[in-house]
């Protein structure tokens, strides 16, 4: 009677999904060369720069303007985006209108465009010659070739980042507390401030890192909206580029490996967010 049970007790724990083994051999290989690798060798590079070839590198002011300029372009770009994509998934979630899935597919074209194909679009629109920049040159309005143009081109390319973080939590979310809170007389501010907002935080802030870290290490989109003027609209990573073709390598390592980690600590905020939200919940519950 036992000798029966045996086998089928060993055929209950067996892993119901054959080949785990080989699958995650494969993809922890593919992830470890194609990811793992370039970073752990720019990790190295840097290392080996020493405090010396830190400070070299750094208290450059090119090196600190370009940097300014492309952590405060990256904040104020994911602020935008987090906004106005907030409004973009509402009404893509709450409203039905004429036109909504061709709206609903523009917001991934960042995703599918290249980027040097945004930003010649972009210029073209917003230069000093162009249909918009026609009009904001008569009230003296700069975007191209300045600071408002390099904030553009990354909220172009951040946006798709907070919407399609926050639309699935809208629907997820439904109409259902809004109509119990208005049913309990609370007005639409107070619906939205204390019902809405508190649901949505954590993809909001998901949104907004996500949006922030794909813009500090923008390249294509900002470079020819920008202008690269030395010390007024250079971006960091197109002064890693100049440093390689000048041969300074330690001042591109060092470039590099301060734009991956700020990156690198926006991807993990991203991932402690949600056991925030849920430790906060259960001290709460």
């Amino acid at each position: 009677m036992s000798s029966l049970a045996l086998p089928t007790t060993r055929l209950r724990t067996r892993n119901p999904l054959p080949g785990f083994g080989l699958s995650l051999g494969l993809g922890m290989a593919w992830l470890g060369v194609v990811v793992v690798l370039p970073l752990a060798a720019l990790a190295v590079r840097a290392a080996g720069l020493g405090p010396q070839g830190w400070l070299r590198a750094l208290r450059d002011e090119r090196v600190q303007e370009a940097l300014k300029l492309s952590f405060g372009a990256s904040l104020t770009a994911a602020v935008i985006a987090s906004v106005v994509g907030a409004l973009v998934a509402w009404v893509l979630v709450r409203y039905r209108f004429p036109g909504r899935r061709l709206l609903d597919a523009l917001v991934d074209l960042p995703f599918a465009l290249p980027t040097a194909v945004a930003g010649i679009a972009l210029t073209a629109i917003y230069a000093p010659n162009g249909w918009v920049g026609k009009l904001l040159a008569a009230h003296d309005i700069k975007v191209a070739y300045a600071v408002p143009g390099i904030v553009l081109a990354l909220v172009f390319i951040g946006l798709p980042f907070t919407v399609r973080t926050l639309q699935p939590v809208l629907e997820t979310l439904g109409r259902e507390p809004e109509e119990a809170a208005a049913s309990l007389g609370a007005s639409r501010f107070t619906t939205f401030r204390r019902v809405i907002v508190p649901e949505l935080l954590p993809a909001w802030l998901t949104g907004f890192s996500l949006a922030f870290a794909r813009s500090l290490g923008e390249y294509g989109s900002v470079i020819f909206i920008a202008g690269n003027l030395p010390y007024k609209t250079e971006i960091a990573p197109l002064l890693i580029t100049i440093r390689l073709e000048e041969y300074d390598y330690n001042g591109a390592v060092a470039i590099a490996a301060l734009l991956l980690v700020a990156s690198f600590v926006c991807l993990l905020v991203i991932n402690l967010i949600p056991l925030l939200f849920e430790k906060k919940a259960k001290r709460n519950g």
